[in-house]
C-alpha cells in the first residue's frame, strides 16, 4: 500500500540543500557529508541547479540526530556524542580507525595532528607561529607572576593570541585548520625557555624541550617526547574535551574552545596526575625503595598515582609504548626501576598496571624536568585533539550540547524571602 504523499498524483515533497541544512541545523557542506556516508539520499532534478532531498527522509534523520545527540549511552545515563575521531576498545585505542600507538611510533606529533584533523598524512609537516602572535602571547605570559603554573600560562597565551587574530570568528573548516596550525606553536613559543641557547624551529618536540629541561637533548629523549605528544593527542571524551565541545557547540572560536579545555585540565582530577606521579617517583628514588612511600600514600587514604585506568582493565597502551622508548635512554634506568618497584609493591594490595602518567613521570624525572612538565606535555599534545573535536562540533547543530536540568529544589510557589 502506497503512502499518500508518494502515491500517483501525490509527488514526494523535495527540499533544497539550503532547506535541508536549516532543518538539520548544519552547514550545507555537512548535508553532502551525510550523502557521502549513505545517511541521506539526493537527486539532481532535470534542468535544476542543485540536488534535492526527500523531506520525509530529512525529517527522520533530524529526529535520529536529536535522539543520538541528547540521549543517554545506556550506561548510567551518561551523555553520548557521536564522533569519528577516537575509539577506545579492548585495551587499545585508535585515531580514525588506525592504531594510535603505531601512528605515534611512525609519525611526528604534527603529522598525527594533521591526520586527526583531516584524515590525511602530510609527511614532514611542521607548525610555524607568526611572529606577531608570538610577540603578543609572550608579553602576556611574561607579565604573569613567576610561580604561575604551565596551564595558566598556556591559557593566557591562547587568549592573547586570539586578540591578535582578526579572523578568529571564521569557523569554516579551512580557517579553523589555519588557526590550529599557528595556535599550537604559539602556545609553545610563549612558554619561557629553560635553556637560553635554543632555536624556535624544527619539529615541535624540539622547541618544547627547551621549555621543559635545562639539559641538552639527545635523539632518544627527543624521540620519546615527540612520541609522548603523539600518544596524548586525544583520548575520546575526557572532561576537558567535553568542555571544548560545549564551547564549540555555542560557536566559540577555536582559541576560546581551547581555553575551555585548558581550564578543565587544570583541575586536580584531570591534569595534575603526572605531577603527582613525578613527586612519587622522586620520593621512591630518595628512599631507595617504594615500600614506605606507598605505605604513606595508602595510610593517608590516597590512591597511588600513576596506576590503573578506568578505560583499560589491562595495560594502558600509551604507557606500554612510552616505557619501550624510555628503556633506550640510559639516564632513565633509575626512574624505570623505581616505577617497577611501585607497581610491584602496590600489586600486593591491588593489582593495577602502570598508566601513561607514571610513564610520563619516568620521562620527566629522568630528563631533569620539574613536576609540572608532564602537565605541559599533556596540555600541548591535547590541544590538537581539542581542535579536532571543535571541528567536528562546528559541523553539528548549534547549541546541541544542552542537557536538561533535573530540578530537585522546593516546589513553587514559595513565599518571598524576608
Amino acid at each position: 500500500m502506497h503512502d499518500q504523499e508518494t502515491a500517483p498524483g501525490h509527488p514526494e515533497r523535495r527540499l533544497s540543500t539550503k532547506e535541508t541544512a536549516e532543518l538539520l541545523g548544519v552547514k550545507p557542506e555537512t548535508v553532502y557529508a551525510y550523502v557521502s556516508r549513505g545517511q541521506l539520499g539526493s537527486r539532481r532534478e532535470p534542468g535544476g541547479r542543485g540536488s534535492t532531498f526527500d523531506a520525509k527522509e530529512v525529517e527522520a534523520l533530524a529526529r535520529r540526530n536529536r535522539r543520538e545527540s541528547g540521549g543517554s549511552s545506556g550506561s548510567g545515563g551518561e551523555l553520548s556524542v557521536r564522533t569519528r575521531i577516537t575509539l577506545i576498545e579492548k585495551d587499545r585505542y585508535y585515531f580514525r580507525g588506525v592504531d594510535a600507538t603505531e601512528l605515534a611510533a611512525r609519525h611526528s606529533y604534527e603529522e598525527i595532528a594533521e591526520w586527526l584533523w583531516t584524515g590525511e598524512l602530510r609527511p614532514g609537516i611542521t607548525f610555524t607561529a607568526p611572529k606577531a602572535a608570538v610577540a603578543v602571547a609572550r608579553r602576556a605570559v611574561d607579565a604573569l607572576p613567576e610561580h604561575t603554573g604551565p596551564t595558566d600560562r598556556l591559557r593566557v597565551a591562547a587568549i592573547a593570541a586570539a586578540t591578535a587574530d582578526p579572523l578568529r570568528f571564521d569557523l569554516s573548516e579551512d580557517a579553523v585548520l589555519g588557526t590550529a596550525r599557528i595556535l599550537i606553536p604559539t602556545l609553545v613559543a610563549a612558554l619561557p625557555p629553560v635553556r637560553r641557547a635554543h632555536r624556535d624551529e624544527g619539529p615541535l618536540a624540539h622547541r618544547l624541550w627547551a621549555r621543559l629541561s635545562g639539559r641538552p637533548a639527545d635523539e632518544a629523549s627527543l624521540r620519546a617526547l615527540d612520541t609522548a605528544l603523539g600518544l596524548l593527542v586525544d583520548h575520546d571524551l575526557a572532561a576537558s574535551t567535553l568542555a571544548v565541545r560545549v564551547a564549540a557547540s555555542a560557536r566559540a572560536h577555536p582559541y576560546a574552545a581551547v581555553s575551555s579545555g585548558l581550564g578543565v585540565l587544570e583541575g586536580p582530577l584531570h591534569g595534575a596526575a603526572s605531577g603527582l606521579a613525578h613527586r612519587l617517583l622522586l620520593d621512591v628514588l630518595d628512599q631507595g625503595t617504594a615500600a614506605p612511600v606507598v605505605a604513606d600514600e595508602l595510610r593517608a587514604g590516597r590512591r597511588v598515582p600513576g596506576l590503573g585506568h578506568r578505560l583499560y582493565p589491562g595495560e594502558d597502551p600509551r604507557a606500554r609504548a612510552l616505557f619501550a622508548l624510555l628503556k633506550e635512554i640510559p639516564g632513565a634506568a633509575p626512574a624505570l626501576a623505581a616505577a617497577r618497584d611501585i607497581v610491584a609493591t602496590t600489586a600486593r594490595h591491588t593489582p593495577l598496571h602502570a598508566n601513561v602518567d607514571l610513564a610520563l613521570a619516568v620521562f620527566t624525572v629522568s630528563s631533569g624536568m620539574p613536576p609540572t612538565a608532564g602537565e605541559t606535555v599533556f596540555a600541548v599534545a591535547r590541544t590538537a585533539g581539542w581542535i579536532a573535536h571543535a571541528l567536528e562540533e562546528y559541523g553539528e547543530r548549534p547549541l546541541r550540547m544542552r542537557p536538561s536540568g533535573h530540578y530537585v529544589g522546593p516546589r513553587p510557589p514559595q513565599p518571598l524571602p524576608e
